[in-house]
């Protein structure tokens, strides 16, 4: 596989070889694509909503935790001494320097209405460094998979971001987060944002808005508000695929291309977004 631009920087020297990390890989690709065929099976079933999180407009399904259940059992049989961070409360210890960060529907939402964003993200951390991101989108039969200091493909095809010459032109895509006043913030950040881009896109699941961007369906991604199984294995993939990805003090991630990142941000913070002192934490 030919090295993306920007490979020198992305390596992480005490990382294991290639080969063991295109395992972890391959791992993490068995695990998503058996989880995205029982997501698929579930959506001409009935779902029920078990409980709310945080608002009534964040839901959780029996299909979630289901998911991460068969993930586990899969990733944990095969490797049993790694940790285990799950978006449904799979978490565990390791002894060997590897923690699988997993979210086992993301765009949960989306997947609830029928709306075709949502996909099974799995990313691998070695001692704390994303290593490893898988995101099955199985809707869209699209499997795209980073691999730290190897690039970053979807369905074998290898990515590269590459953007437009200037921010007016670039397509936008975002998301919100679920507390009425933060939403009612982001809106303020986003009608200013949006007279000085192409057009804004809204899809509903940070993943899949990752590979999207990685894959130049959209020019720039930022959000506020993820949790860290929302954005491992995605920012990796836009990371590999050649995106520069920024965490903003309010924890506002960015990806973008590299020519881009700057204007956008001096955008985004000319409209009032990105900084802690706005209410963020």
């Amino acid at each position: 596989m030919t090295e993306p631009r920007n490979s020198r920087q992305l390596r992480v020297p005490d990382l294991p070889d290639l080969p063991e990390l295109s395992a972890l890989a391959d791992l993490a690709t068995e695990a998503a694509h058996a989880a995205g065929a029982l997501l698929l099976d579930g959506t001409s079933r009935l779902r029920t909503v078990v409980e709310t999180k945080t608002t009534t407009t964040d839901m959780v399904t029996e299909m979630d935790r289901t998911s991460e259940a068969l993930i586990a059992e899969l990733i944990l049989g095969a490797r049993p001494g790694d940790a285990f961070l799950g978006e449904e409360g799979t978490v565990g210890s390791g002894t060997t320097g590897v923690r699988w960060v997993v979210d086992p529907l993301d765009g949960t939402t989306n997947y609830l209405y029928g709306f075709p964003s949502w996909a099974v993200s799995i990313g691998a951390e070695i001692d704390g460094e994303g290593a490893v991101g898988v995101v099955f989108d199985p809707f869209h039969a699209e499997t795209f998979r980073a691999v730290r200091g190897a690039g970053a493909s979807c369905n074998g095809a290898l990515l590269r971001v590459e953007g437009p010459p200037e921010l007016a032109s670039a397509l936008v895509a975002t998301g919100f987060g679920y507390d009425p006043a933060m939403r009612a913030r982001q809106a303020q950040v986003l009608a200013r944002l949006l007279p000085s881009v192409r057009d804004v896109r809204r899809a509903g699941a940070a993943s899949v808005d990752l590979c999207w961007m990685a894959r130049g369906r959209v020019d720039v991604y930022y959000e506020r508000g993820l949790q860290h199984w929302d954005r491992a294995a995605g920012a990796l993939v836009a990371t590999e695929a050649g995106a520069a990805v920024e965490t903003l003090p309010d924890g506002t991630i960015v990806a973008a291309p590299p020519q881009l990142i700057g204007p956008f941000l001096e955008l985004f913070r000319e409209a009032g977004g990105g900084l802690a002192e706005d209410g963020g934490s």
